[in-house]
């Protein structure tokens, strides 16, 4: 329970800081995404290098070597990533807060539907109508239509899920391999940036002060939310705390309304509801499955203990 409550504390935590991330992005300025992106990302790699070289120092190089067949995994981690980022902050740059998290957090639902073939799970029936409603009411928020900066802004934000539910599931091959926490944050953050390094080199936007500083604090916001949502899953199992995750909507929701006059239109609140609810529809039917599944191991335990008992006693007699 312990373990749980902590779960649950960084995972919210780490909803604040994504919530704040964008809040940063924003207050930025009329900067191209790809350029917040690389300050957002060199934040979050000096972290990581910082903590990788504690460790090295603390337990010796060896401790840092990576497994043997991740490299390419860490590879398609950070091009997933990447597009997931970019499009994250340009859905945030041009559409309501609220929208672009909420558009973001369709990756859960993505991250089902890919690991069936990355990782080979079956997808349950009611699993399979959960990212079928939440797919209904992501289109509640995009609401296609004929105004093309809106909706690509709005396709950007259903490519940041599409992205990081991609790079979850990769995140989750790299885990079952031993691959280290921090390893992967640092090699991400590195392949970002140097992805809008050209960018960066042949199309520079000058900065004021203020633009930097702002940027910089999104940096440092959004290294916490990845090493807040690292400690969560570390502390407690997903099926335990993931629904707390979306608490960073009603973040996003209360900081656009109370910085920008943000308020979301009907269509974006019905989606947010339907989105939600498939959330806690899946999250509940996992907890169920995992409760049935102890069960049936508890059983198949208690039928061996007694068949080794009557085993026992026969020989006995």
């Amino acid at each position: 329970m312990k373990n749980t409550v902590k779960g649950i504390f960084c995972i919210i935590g780490s909803a604040f800081c994504f919530a704040l991330m964008a809040v940063f992005v924003k207050l930025s300025g009329d900067i191209y995404f790809v350029q917040k992106t690389f300050f957002r990302n060199f934040v979050a790699f000096f972290v990581a290098v910082i903590m990788l070289a504690r460790e090295a120092r603390k337990n010796g190089l060896a401790s840092l070597k990576l497994p043997e067949g991740v490299f390419i995994l860490l590879i398609a981690r950070s091009i997933t990533g990447t597009v997931g980022i970019f499009g994250n902050f340009y859905a945030v740059d041009n559409l309501l807060l609220s929208d672009a998290a909420m558009l973001n957090k369709m990756s859960p639902f993505f991250t089902l539907v890919f690991s069936c073939f990355l990782l080979k799970e079956k997808l349950k029936p009611l699993q399979i109508f959960a990212v079928c409603g939440a797919f209904a009411g992501a289109m509640l928020i995009i609401k296609p239509g004929f105004q093309f900066s809106s909706s690509t802004a709005a396709a950007a934000g259903f490519a940041s899920g599409l992205g990081a539910g991609f790079a979850h599931c990769f995140i989750r091959k790299l885990s079952q391999k031993n691959c280290n926490g921090t390893v992967i944050i640092a090699f991400f953050s590195a392949f970002s940036m140097a992805v809008s390094l050209p960018y960066i080199i042949f199309n520079f936007q000058p900065m004021t002060v203020r633009q930097v500083i702002l940027l910089l604090c999104a940096g440092v916001a959004a290294t916490g939310g990845q090493f807040g949502i690292t400690a969560a899953y570390f502390a407690a199992p997903a099926r335990e705390i993931s629904i707390f995750d979306y608490s960073q909507i009603i973040f996003s929701a209360s900081l656009g309304f109370f910085l920008f006059g943000q308020i979301p239109d009907i269509l974006s609140f019905t989606g947010y509801a339907v989105i939600i609810l498939m959330a806690v529809i899946n999250f509940l039917y996992n907890k169920k499955l995992h409760h049935q599944m102890l069960l049936q191991g508890l059983d198949e335990t208690s039928s061996r203990t007694s068949f080794q008992a009557a085993d026992k006693m026969e020989k006995k007699e």
